[in-house]
């Protein structure tokens, strides 16, 4: 059984070490005997309905996934990217299914991608990009994803009963603030849950649920009644709320972007959290453009508060697969699940490939 959350938390030569704090998940171990555990592959081909051919639709790059646990396995929703003449990198969303979390079985053909719909115009032809996933209340899989038309990203929103069939929902912000956001640049959506067992489920604070997101020096945070609808929370009109910053001399000093969805733990609510590194104003042991990762623990009674934070990063890249690639230098932390008493964390490297870490026993 899934030992429970806080007994991560006692391990007193874990946190005498950095960067470690208390209340941090981990530590977390690179699994380099197996990874990376998803590559390209230029078999698998999808006759685009956009593009009105076949294609190859994760020859590129694979990368930036999300995963659950159901039915006692790990599905994985991954991001893939094709090559089709002059045209390069439009993405789709593959499906991979694990019954140990490291090897896993792919679908040979996407599960949500750009297509004749009314959403084409935000998705096209950049594609749809870095899921994350949580569950609603009710049991209906709630996507946020990355609309990416060639010029503007825009945080989107899918539905799910199997993780096959999908529902597209449409802008995130589309309604807030009577359209302000819908021209807006914005992405990275992670739900604030609360695990269930091996599911991470929404939920609410203060009668609303909330979503941290964005790729900015900043990051900020959204509410929602229904899980579709979101509202970034502004101080005035324009002005959003920021609840976390970059710093100067860290890893994170050009970003902060969000990584999995964010959990509720004793402590408070812990988001794992991607960070852009510059080398001359940022850490000076990683190289420019390093992402790499940190967390953040925010107030569980107000989703605004920032409590504490990670002095540094507790992954970077240094491996092969992680350094270079379609992006060199890259740790971009996605997926998180719960799984036979372990944390797995699915990160994209480089993005190029798919790679995991373990925390737990």
């Amino acid at each position: 059984m899934l030992r429970p959350l806080w007994l991560l938390f006692i391990s007193l030569p874990v946190w005498a070490q950095s960067p470690y704090k208390p209340w941090m998940l981990g530590p977390f171990q690179k699994q380099n005997k197996t990874n990376p555990i998803i590559t390209p592959l230029k078999s698998t081909t999808f006759a685009c309905p956009v593009r009105g051919e076949t294609v190859r639709w994760e020859e590129k790059d694979v990368f930036n996934p999300a995963a659950v646990v159901r039915n006692g396995k790990v599905y994985m929703i991954y991001r893939a990217e094709d090559v089709v003449g002059k045209h390069a990198g439009t993405s789709r969303l593959g499906l991979a299914v694990s019954t140990d979390g490291i090897h896993f079985k792919r679908m040979p053909q996407p599960v949500f991608y750009p297509n004749n719909d009314p959403m084409k115009a935000y998705e096209w032809e950049g594609g749809c990009e870095d899921p994350r996933v949580i569950e609603s209340p009710s049991g209906v899989y709630v996507m946020t994803y990355t609309a990416y038309d060639g010029d503007k990203a825009r945080l989107c929103v899918a539905t799910s009963r199997d993780l096959q069939t999908w529902q597209k929902q449409g802008l995130a912000f589309g309604d807030a603030y009577n359209g302000r956001y819908r021209n807006e640049w914005s992405k990275s959506g992670a739900i604030v849950c609360r695990q269930i067992g091996s599911r991470m489920v929404a939920q609410k604070i203060n009668g609303k649920y909330w979503m941290y997101w964005g790729d900015q020096p900043q990051l900020y945070v959204a509410t929602s009644d229904d899980l579709i609808h979101w509202t970034p929370l502004e101080t005035e009109p324009g002005q959003r709320v920021s609840v976390a910053n970059s710093r100067k001399g860290k890893h994170d000093v050009r970003l902060l972007e969000p990584g999995p969805y964010a959990m509720l733990t004793p402590k408070g609510i812990l988001l794992i959290y991607n960070g852009m590194n510059e080398a001359k104003t940022g850490d000076p042991n990683l190289p420019e453009g390093a992402y790499a990762g940190g967390q953040l623990l925010f107030d569980a009674a107000n989703p605004t508060r920032l409590i504490d934070r990670s002095e540094t990063y507790f992954i970077k890249p240094d491996q092969p697969y992680e350094t270079d690639g379609q992006v060199n230098q890259v740790c971009f932390l996605e997926g998180m699940v719960p799984f036979r008493g372990k944390w797995f964390l699915y990160y994209g490297t480089a993005d190029s490939k798919i790679a995991v870490a373990v925390a737990g026993r």
